[in-house]
């Protein structure tokens, strides 16, 4: 399956996730930095931050519960590229992965146009699941070839009900090294 018209797959998603996005209160212009680029280290890190506090409360309300985390995170991120930035969105239906690729152009030092694109994998772990890192990794690789880039971002959100009993809403950083020999920062939620 495949959503068939480029603007279908903006207005999904934004249907899908207009609960959520006024829980948002971040501010998109301190996400950037004084070039104009994003701060992904900040916008990651401060999702994470949201995620201990809202995750668990979000997931279990009235979305859509076997997507409910992928929807949650690329609302978290529209609100904060919102304004001059692009998120570009891949559904993999029927194959447990949403590819997103954030694009948002900037002004180089030198006067020069350039545009900051930032690729991320997300994937979600299940009751009776292994865990996808290995098969993550393999994607994001795959996607970070087709853009020519060199680092990536995977997001692995554990929905096992021993994860979350266990404290699985405690979302962990971790910095890899892909199959491909990339960069790679890893963010179990």
């Amino acid at each position: 399956m495949r959503i068939a018209n480029p603007i279908y797959k903006e207005v999904i998603i934004r249907v899908l996730t207009e609960g959520i996005q006024g829980d948002i209160t971040a501010e998109p212009r301190t996400f950037l930095l004084d070039d104009g680029q994003l701060d992904m280290a900040k916008i990651l890190a401060e999702f994470a931050a949201w995620w201990r506090l809202n995750g668990e409360f979000l997931v279990k309300g009235d979305m859509y519960h076997e997507v409910a985390p992928q929807l949650i995170f690329t609302a978290y991120l529209q609100r904060v590229v919102n304004g001059g930035g692009f998120v570009d969105r891949e559904y993999g239906v029927g194959r447990g992965r949403i590819d997103l690729l954030v694009r948002k152009p900037f002004t180089r030092r030198d006067g020069q146009p350039a545009v900051q694109q930032e690729a991320m994998e997300l994937k979600v772990r299940r009751d009776g699941e292994r865990d996808p890192l290995g098969e993550g990794l393999g994607q994001l690789d795959g996607y970070l070839t087709r853009f020519g880039l060199g680092h990536g971002t995977l997001l692995i959100f554990d929905r096992r009900p021993d994860a979350l009993r266990g404290g699985g809403l405690d979302p962990a950083f971790e910095q890899l090294t892909s199959p491909e020999g990339r960069r790679v920062t890893l963010l179990r939620a």
